[in-house]
Formats: structure tokens, sequence, C-alpha cells
């Protein structure tokens, strides 16, 4: 069994304030050309998406220099409750309902509730990632960071400087964006990330959890 962990692309939906508008519509139809194909317009950070480190650092990957092992193993989930609009949080908010191996899993996902304002408004205004801890996770191991935000770093400040995709992009890593349906999976589990293979900065994905047929269990 496997739970999608992916916002749908849709027509006109929310992007990253500035992102270009998605629009999708018929260039041909089945009634007019006897097939269905529509034309895609949008951002390469559209809904659940995943940035390779070009996305913010100079020379860096590209998403189709990303290898398939870095899509796709063990994680750990980290629930982070009752955040404040705004709210910067860090290492003791991670640790609130535990403690953290000295080694992670190269996966991290971080959820913080915001999945379900996604579309409003309030998703300008999440909570974001302290850089300390987001460099504690990349020392402990992490290689790729998850969310289920806008971003990682604020969003809508201009004078951000986006430190949290410094520490992780400026070190070859890789961001994943906008996830859902995180609140009732365990701390330990297995994921995937599929983006497009694009040469370029960033991709949409099909973020998946795998999960135990027998058990009904999500489970590493």
């Amino acid at each position: 069994m496997l739970r999608d962990l992916s916002h749908p692309v849709t027509d006109g939906m929310m992007v990253y304030p500035g992102d270009p508008d998605v629009s999708i519509a018929a260039a041909l139809t089945v009634a007019n050309d006897g097939v269905l194909v529509e034309r895609i317009e949008m951002g390469s950070h559209t809904g659940t998406h995943m940035d390779a480190p070009a996305h913010t650092a100079h020379g860096g990957r590209t998403m189709s220099d990303v290898r398939l092992d870095e899509l796709v193993g063990d994680a750990l989930v980290l629930h982070v409750p009752d955040l404040r609009d705004g709210q910067r949080y860090g290492w003791d908010a991670l640790t609130a309902t535990g403690d953290i191996p000295a080694a992670v899993p190269a996966i991290v996902i971080i959820d913080t509730g915001w999945a379900q304002w996604f579309g409003d408004e309030r998703a300008t205004r999440h909570p974001h990632l302290d850089p300390a801890a987001a460099a504690e996770l990349w020392r402990r191991g992490m290689r790729l960071l998850a969310v289920d935000t806008l971003s990682p770093d604020a969003t809508g400040d201009p004078s951000s400087d986006f430190p949290v995709h410094e520490i992780v992009l400026g070190g070859d890593g890789l961001i994943v964006e906008n996830l859902c349906g995180l609140a009732d999976l365990p701390r330990d589990l297995q994921v995937g990330f599929f983006p497009v293979k694009l040469q370029g900065d960033g991709a949409p994905v099909r973020a998946v959890a795998f999960l135990d047929e027998d058990s009904g269990l999500l489970t590493a």
C-alpha cells in the first residue's frame, strides 16, 4: 500500500509569491482532433516539488543530475505541533515529541500541520526552520529536507537570504516543499520522491510513503 503525500497540480493553483501562475488548458480535443492534449504552463517549483542545488547555489546540480538513490529511502518524520503564524522554530520544537538520534537518515521530513492552509493566504505566513537547527540536522546526516510549507525559510520577506536553502542546497543536498498528509505518519518510515527529470533548478514531484499492507502501519 502507498500513500500520496502530494498536492494535485491544478489550473490556477497557489504558487510561491512571484512564481509563474499555473495554466492548464486543452490544446487538442477529442471532439476536434481525436485526442485530448493539454497545454501546461507553470514554474519549476509548482505544488509539491523538489529544489535542486542549482535553485540557489550558482553552478549547483540540476534535477537531471540527481541520483535515484537520493530520492528513495528511510526517513525520519518530526512532528512539530502548535506553531504560530510566522514562528521560527528550532531544536527545542523539533525534539518536543522525542529525541533526535545522533545519526539521522538522509531524508528528514518536518510536519508543521501547515499543509491544511495550502491554497489559502495564511499559507504564506507559515512557520519556518531556524538555520541553526537545519545545520545540526545536516551535521547528523540529513541530505534531503522535506517540509509541508511553501519553504523551510520564511516566505514573503524581501530581505530574506534563504539561510536554510543555503545550508542544504549549498551543501549539495535537496529540499522538498509543500508535502501533505503527514499528520499520522510514524517517526520512522520509507518514502520516495519522484520528480520529472528536468535539466533545471527544480521540478514537481509525486511524493509517496510506503505502507505495510498486512498491518496497515507505515514502517521503515
